[in-house]
């Protein structure tokens, strides 16, 4: 999809995003000075450097951030961070629907429904995960219109206020998108579909079905277990269709992709807080064999096992 740095720079976690009233878009304004680690969530999101640097690692493998980048991620996507020194950012967070429903109406006299608008953003925006260039002049015009938008979303954004709330996203979205990367066809591996739109959905950042929510909840619980679709299925009393239909539908992946995502997140933590060797630390998350866990971890973040861990080591001398 369209949008999508992570633990967003560890002041504003899932929990504090889901505590607050639900709202279709929200913007978070921080700095941090220590490691992210690979982290997804479940909205899209845009993340404008406003001061410092980054190093960046996610599906498009590795890259350095300065003022005048922005970070584009879909839902569900992996990505950590290693600052340079410190980093300062605005991070966007958008509702999936909230985002397919702007397009519609972008371009109602091409599209019959909801579903002709995802069409087009599977068509145009591939890459789960790109960075774009805005350059600091440009990226300067966005400033006043990130901090208002930060300041009215403060305490989750009052529906009084929504209207103008929307119309800062809109002024920011129109300097953006004109600079993202498309394509109208796969030219990389990393390119996939995005979640099929659901009917609009009050929620806060979190999966619509409670048997959608009850599988992510297992999995996360067990993230080292041997899990089948069809045990996992059978644990939330759904047929393995149709838990993979409710859990894409809800969370953008497979339940065995999104496992995957948990596995790396959870091999991230311990390669930069333990000693362990990357062979045990794969069996720990649930991996036997420690060349394909490298291989699923290079996959997600862009570097490998060893690097990560040698990155943040060189960050803790520092």
């Amino acid at each position: 999809m369209l949008i999508r740095v992570c633990r967003e720079l560890r002041m504003h976690s899932t929990a504090e995003l889901s505590s607050l009233q639900f709202s279709p878009l929200l913007a978070r304004t921080q700095t941090t000075h220590s490691t992210i680690d690979p982290v997804a969530y479940d909205c899209v999101k845009v993340v404008v450097v406003r001061a410092g640097g980054a190093l960046l690692f996610s599906e498009f493998g590795t890259r350095h951030v300065n003022v005048g980048d922005l970070i584009v991620l879909a839902a569900n996507t992996l990505c950590g961070a290693e600052p340079g020194g410190w980093v300062t950012t605005t991070t966007l967070y958008l509702d999936r629907d909230y985002v397919i429903d702007q397009v519609f109406w972008q371009y109602a006299e091409q599209f019959t429904d909801r579903l002709d608008a995802k069409a087009f953003l599977d068509a145009r925006y591939a890459e789960p995960a790109q960075v774009v260039r805005l350059g600091e002049d440009r990226a300067g015009l966005l400033m006043p219109w990130l901090d208002e938008l930060t300041a009215l979303s403060a305490d989750g954004l009052p529906p009084e206020r929504f209207y103008r709330a929307q119309s800062l996203l809109f002024a920011i979205l129109d300097v953006i998108v004109p600079r993202m990367s498309v394509t109208g066809h796969r030219v990389t591996m990393t390119q996939r579909c995005t979640t099929c739109p659901s009917l609009p959905r009050h929620r806060q950042f979190k999966a619509l079905r409670a048997d959608a929510r009850r599988a992510a909840e297992l999995l996360r619980g067990e993230v080292a277990r041997r899990w089948t679709l069809r045990a996992l299925a059978e644990a939330v009393h759904l047929s393995p269709s149709q838990l993979g239909r409710v859990f894409v539908e809800a969370f953008g992946k497979s339940p065995i992709a999104f496992l995957t995502m948990l596995r790396i997140e959870r091999m991230a933590y311990l390669l930069r807080t333990t000693e362990t060797p990357i062979s045990v630390i794969a069996k720990q998350v649930g991996w036997g064999d420690a060349d394909f866990a490298a291989r699923q971890f290079r996959r997600s973040i862009g570097v490998t096992p060893s690097r990560y861990r040698a990155m943040g080591r060189a960050a803790a001398s520092g």
